[in-house]
């Protein structure tokens, strides 16, 4: 397989025009990751920055085997421990796991998209298993035949549960990962829910690329859950972040007979895949450490240029399939849009990613009342440094509503 750096993509599209957003130096994106390490900014959050500069300080160029190589061999120094400590000090081992996988998995990151890329998030893979074999309860790695392939998935139960338990579908980002929401969503095993996570389409192990119809995977995932008698069919709920809330939104519509609950952060719904917020506001952002207008050519059959990313993503418009209201315009009522399933709709109003107005057009539309919590200072996923970090988002925003809506009380 041929590899073209994403880099490579980005500056020969650029250098056509200086009317975009220029991406970050290397220089550039070492400083801006150091601090969002020190910090606790994704996509660094619980990497240690010494680690980091370590990491680093083997990185001369902008070649992304360089990269995967720097954090791929910091990583293997905590695996070889890791191994070593597993019988003598089983607490050691496991959080030496734990550190490898993190820095695997930022070798890889946005998308692996060279081989040394692939190598890491390979490891990537490897060590978060290894960490999860000390996981009480257990998680089960599911393979539930789809299309001639299958969905790999994670799922973790409550422990002697008298009773078939909800469970939430965690559906992962455009560089996140199953691995990076099975690592959070174990905060909602002590309150009775289990959970399953599951790579987007077009990332990680999923079987699909992203398109129209890709949500049909999850429809799959639901089809599952309802065959296995430890999971209550009637309290099943989805949580989905940035573009993995593109795809809980669209099943909140699609599958809302189906579902009790959805949580969709920063959901992109129309605006986002409009030609022009592509072109200027996508490639480039700054918001996101590196590489996003790539990175979402990555996920898509056929994008091999900006202009082509930008020809498919006005498809993907929850408006333009009519499952989403469209607002009142000149000469023509406001629509509707199509039922939905209860959801929680977590949003920042300075996000420049997903534009605010998409959460808004999501809020009007459909025939029940939804939730939002907004932050007027917060960026993408609501995010605002040291006061509305992912992590106290997620355990003071996502698991009580979610626990109050599949009504169940704490442990």
């Amino acid at each position: 397989m041929q590899y073209i750096s994403i880099s490579t993509i980005i500056v020969a599209f650029l250098s056509a025009t200086s009317a975009f957003p220029q991406e970050r130096t290397l220089d550039e994106i070492k400083a801006e990751a150091l601090k969002r390490a020190e910090n606790g900014m994704y996509p660094l959050i619980g990497l240690d920055p010494a680690d980091v500069k370590e990491a680093f300080a083997a990185i001369h160029t902008s070649d992304y085997d360089e990269w995967a190589a720097a954090f791929t061999t910091a990583g293997d120094r905590y695996m070889a421990e890791a191994k070593s400590l597993e019988a003598r000090d089983p607490a050691k081992a496991n959080a030496d796991y734990i550190r490898a996988w993190r820095l695997y998995s930022f070798g890889r990151w946005p998308v692996p998209s060279s081989p040394g890329k692939q190598r890491a998030y390979a490891k990537a893979l490897e060590a978060f298993l290894a960490h999860a074999k000390f996981m009480d309860p257990p998680l089960e790695v599911v393979r539930i035949p789809f299309e001639n392939s299958e969905i790999v998935g994670y799922l973790r139960l409550p422990k002697n549960a008298k009773s078939p338990v909800p469970v939430v579908i965690a559906i992962s980002g455009l560089d996140s990962r199953k691995e990076d929401l099975s690592e959070n969503f174990g905060a909602v095993i002590p309150h009775g829910i289990g959970f399953i996570g599951v790579d987007s389409p077009g990332t990680g192990q999923s079987p699909i690329k992203a398109s129209e119809t890709a949500e049909r995977e999850f429809s799959r995932v639901i089809d599952y859950l309802e065959t296995r008698p430890e999971v209550d069919k009637m309290r099943i709920g989805v949580d989905g972040q940035s573009f993995g809330a593109y795809w809980a939104t669209k099943l909140a519509i699609v599958e809302h007979t189906r579902l009790k609950a959805v949580v969709a952060q920063s959901p992109p719904v129309d605006a986002t895949f409009q030609k022009d917020f592509v072109l200027h506001q996508t490639l480039g952002n700054r918001e996101y450490l590196f590489g996003l207008g790539p990175a979402l050519m990555s996920i898509f059959d056929g994008a091999k240029t900006p202009e082509d990313l930008a020809n498919i993503f006005p498809k993907l418009s929850l408006v333009s399939q009519g499952l989403v209201g469209s607002p009142a315009r000149s000469g023509s009522p406001a629509a509707a849009g199509k039922p939905t399933a209860p959801m929680l709709i977590i949003s920042g109003a300075l996000d420049t990613q997903v534009p605010i107005s998409d959460t808004y057009l999501l809020l009007s539309s459909g025939d029940v009342p939804k939730e939002a919590w907004i932050n007027p200072q917060g960026g993408h996923l609501g995010r605002q440094v040291r006061v509305w970090p992912d992590p106290v988002i997620f355990r003071e925003v996502i698991i009580p509503w979610l626990t109050r809506k599949l009504a169940t009380p704490p442990l």
